[in-house]
Parts: C-alpha cells; structure tokens; sequence
C-alpha cells in the first residue's frame, strides 16, 4: 500500500500572498475564453495568478502547495483567529473567474481595480482596502445572481443544501454581526446569544436576504476552490491545509455549539488556552480561545470535529494541525488571568478522538502532520508516533547550540518527518541570518555570530546563499517531505516575514512581488528536487 507521505517536497505561500497576475495575454485558463485583462484588487486570489502558482509549482518539480487557514479572517486579519472554522474567506473569491462566470462584467472589475491606489507597494497586501472594494463586486454579482443567473441557482441550492450542518448557522452568525455593527456574539441581546428558538427563528425572517448574500459567497468560494485543486491534480500538485486546534471566541462555531465549549451562563468563557512561561516569555503567553469541553465532544464521538476535518479533506489532501500537543494536553488558563502564569495542564482526548477519527475517514493511514514545535513532552511524541503522524522539524531552529546534536540538524532527522526551512511564525532565513542583539532577539551578538557561523560550517555556504543552502541541506535529507516558503527561495530579508508572534501590527501583509517565481528559480529548484529524489 502507498504511504500518502511519498518522498516530495513543496512550497509555503498563502492565497493573499499570490502576486498580481502578469502573465502575457494568451496564457489562458480552461475555460476563461481569453477573460484575463490586467487589473488587481489588493490582494492575492483564487483566480489567474493561482493558476500561475500551480503551473510554477510543476515546472519546478514540486508536489506540495501548502496554504495557511483559509477561513474568514476578523481584526488583525489573522488566518489563526476565524469566525468560521468551516467557512472560506470571502477575499479569495475572484473577481476575474466571476467575470469568465458572467456575475461580473468586464467593466465593473476594471472599475474596481482602477479606484485602488496604483503606486501602493505590489509586495503587500491592501487587506482592508482589498476587502471594501472585493465585497462591493461580491454584491454586484449577487444581484446579477438573484435578477438574471437563474441558471446556476440548481447549483446554489445543491450546495446550500450539502453544507447545510454548519451554513446556515455561519451565514446567520456573520448576518447578525453586521447587523449588530461587528459586536462580539456574547453582546446581543440574551434571547439571540443563547439562541432561543423564537428569537433565531425572527431574525432568519428579518436578515434574509442577507443571509442569502453570505450563502452566495460561500458557493463561490467552493466552487473556485474546488476548480483550482482539480486543475492543481491534473498538474500532480496536491494541496496541505491548516487546522488550528482552536477556534476564535466570538465565531460561528462557538456561537451555535455554545454546549461544547468551556462558557458560563451568559456565554462568556471561563477558561481559555495558552501556553504556560517558557525560555521565550516569562509569562506564557495568553491566546484567549474559549477551551473544549472534551467529555461533551466524546458523547457525541466527537461530531463537530469529525465535520471539520472532513470540510477540510473537501479542500486539502493533507490537514497539519496546529498545535497538534493540546490533543494530549492543553494548558487551561482562568479566564480572569490577564495572562498565561496561573493556569494548569488538563488531558487532552488523547487517542480515542485519533481512534474515532480513523473510523470516521474509513480506517488507513490519517492524512494528518502533527505540529509538534516547542517544550514537547514523552506523552505527545508516542501519541504522535501511534497514529503515525509526521512531526515537523525546523532547520532555522538547529544551530543555536553550536553542535552537532540538535535534532532540528538535518543529519538527525528521521525519515518520517516535514523539514521546513521555516513557517509563518519564522523570520525569513535571511532575515534570520541578517538579525542582529536587539532586533527583537534574546541572544546577545556573541550567541547569533556562533549561530552564524556553524551555520555556515554546517551547510558549506557563503552568507549570500544561506537561503539556498538551507534548501538544498533538508531537500537532501531522509526527511520524507521538505518544505519551503517563497520567501526563502527568493532570498528575501525581514520585510517580508509572514507573522511575528506576540504583535498584532503589520502581519499577515507580505505579497509575492510580480515576476519573481521565474524560469531560474523555477529550474533551480526542479534539479535539487531531482538530485535528491524528490521528483515525482
């Protein structure tokens, strides 16, 4: 029998971060009809430059698109802190493939795209401008929807009627947000927040053309997103989902499954997730996500999860869970604590919810890596290897030791891992190289230099190609997969990292700048993925 976990190897880039589509007119998509006039919105999508995206992924040999969360995003715009954990991001749905669709004309798009600042720097991403102008076409092609696509409405309501267990409840929830002008759930009125009967049933009645535009958008996003993994497997590129272990506060899902999470009376969480002081913070750090009430979720063998995962598998051929520790034990923090030093170690459902999650995909192998990163204990490694679970291993992670031992070093790897140059939570390796005391780091000068420097014994490289040389080092590793983001194959500094922990101001923004996945990088990376095997 195959291992889903072949030796391969791929590349990390979120949706938002796609570039603006470049592509010479005449490069067309199946189906586009020669639709594919320049014009950009702010912000990276599910349309021509994805589709770009697949075609650079295969001309350079990679099996692997890994994305970050793709669900709604609220403040801060964080992909790790969604209102939906079923639901897709409004923003990724195309403007372009809604015009080739017949929703948008040709005109309104350009519009669009021509009222957005034109000097804005093409390497971020204009989230909130992007998400005034993307919502202002979704409405446009809602009402050419309602008033004259009258045959795509079958469609519609098949899709409606399929997704229906979690749909209804997330396109009311974020109707009721709007309504209640972006007021967390636990504010409404009480007879709405706890979801009595005769009050969801008036406000059904009173949003429901709103909660029509919410379903509407959903189906868009499936339906390109599916669209886009068939074209990605008929080029032999699969995609790895996101999964973080835990849910936002004021979402959907807490919303509507209130008797599954840890709340009091009025809603409001009495404990919340974290993780405890380590050599990092000397406090811990304080996430706030409302904690699962695990024995509820077993009596139900543990339904909602095995939903979400099962949404997930719709879109993904891997799911990484994030955090995956929490499943064996999670650190419970008083939710009157203002940050993460009083708190305790509670089990986790451990390897019933694994057992279950087994049957429920129909027995195999689980298409699930394990983000196994920091203070990790005995216990989480033999859940981890029971299930047989890939866990993650960070090359950037390796050399503050000065030795041979760490067993993020490549030589130490075991084969059935992920090697990652780094992740969203990572500088860039230039970045990581060019850091300085005081820039953010623990270490003093004389620590990052010996850092430095056994990374450059270790990979046998000069400081310019440090990037390179920690590609090729893990490409060439036992480790079954290994993984990059694009930052690190462009060689880019600190200006375009992903996300810093603990901040809350400019993450989430980096965009690929137009043209740089070119021929060179796309045949550099297809000869190392060759010398080492990982061609498939």
């Amino acid at each position: 029998m195959t291992s889903l976990f072949a030796r391969s190897s791929g590349l990390i880039l979120h949706i938002t971060s796609l570039p603006v589509f470049t592509v010479p007119h005449g490069n067309e998509l199946p189906g586009s009809d020669g639709v594919w006039a320049a014009g950009d919105v702010g912000s990276g999508d599910l349309g021509p430059s994805a589709y770009e995206f697949v075609r650079f992924l295969a001309a350079a040999g990679q099996k692997w698109w890994q994305v970050l969360p793709c669900g709604p995003t609220g403040y801060g715009f964080s992909p790790y802190q969604s209102p939906s954990a079923f639901a897709g991001n409004p923003l990724f749905v195309s403007p372009a493939l809604l015009v080739r669709d017949g929703l948008l004309k040709l005109e309104e798009w350009h519009d669009a795209a021509s009222q957005h600042p034109q000097d804005l720097p093409k390497d971020r991403v204009q989230l909130e401008l992007s998400a005034s102008k993307r919502m202002e076409l979704l409405r446009i092609a809602f009402r050419r929807f309602q008033n004259q696509r009258h045959d795509l409405h079958g469609e519609f309501d098949a899709f409606r009627h399929h997704h229906r267990a979690w749909l209804e409840d997330h396109c009311l929830f974020t109707a009721c947000k709007i309504a209640h002008q972006d007021q967390s759930w636990v504010s409404w009125e009480q007879p709405l927040a706890r979801r009595e009967h005769h009050a969801i049933a008036a406000w059904q009645d009173k949003l429901r053309v709103a909660i029509e535009f919410e379903a509407f958008i959903q189906y868009l996003f499936d339906k390109q997103w599916l669209q886009l993994r068939h074209y990605a497997k008929s080029q032999g590129v699969q995609l790895i989902g996101d999964i973080p272990i835990f849910v936002a506060m004021d979402s959907a899902d807490v919303w509507s499954q209130q008797h599954l999470f840890e709340l009091d009376d009025f809603g409001n969480p009495t404990v919340v997730a974290g993780v405890p002081p380590d050599y990092f913070s000397a406090t811990g750090q304080r996430w706030g996500n409302p904690l699962y009430r695990w024995d509820v979720h077993r009596q139900t063998q543990y339904d909602w999860w095995m939903r979400r995962c099962s949404r997930m598998l719709e879109q993904c051929d891997l799911i990484r869970i994030d955090h995956f520790r929490g499943f064996e034990a999670y650190w419970e923090i008083p939710s009157h604590m203002s940050d993460a030093r009083v708190g305790e170690w509670k089990p986790g459902p451990r390897n019933d919810f694994f057992e279950v999650m087994t049957q429920y995909l129909g027995g195999g192998e689980l298409p699930v890596i394990a983000e196994d990163l920091g203070f990790i204990t005995q216990e989480v490694h033999d859940l981890r290897d029971r299930f047989h679970f890939p866990g993650m291993r960070i090359i950037q992670f390796a050399f503050g030791a000065g030795d041979s031992n760490s067993l993020d070093l490549p030589h130490n790897y075991p084969k059935h891992c992920i090697a990652y140059t780094g992740t969203h939570d990572n500088d860039t390796v230039v970045g990581w190289f060019n850091s300085k005391e005081g820039e953010g780091s623990t270490r003093t000068q004389e620590e990052i230099d010996r850092e430095k420097s056994f990374a450059l014994r270790y990979l046998n490289c000069s400081p310019d190609q440090i990037h390179l040389g920690m590609i090729r080092s893990i490409w060439s590793s036992v480790a079954t997969m290994a993984v990059a983001p694009v930052q690190d194959v462009l060689g880019l500094d600190a200006q375009s990292r992903m996300n810093t922990p603990g901040t809350s101001v400019g993450n989430w923004t980096w965009r690929c700048p137009p043209n740089a996945m070119d021929p060179p990088s796309a045949a550099w990376l297809v000869d190392i993925t060759d010398v080492y095997g990982r061609k498939l």
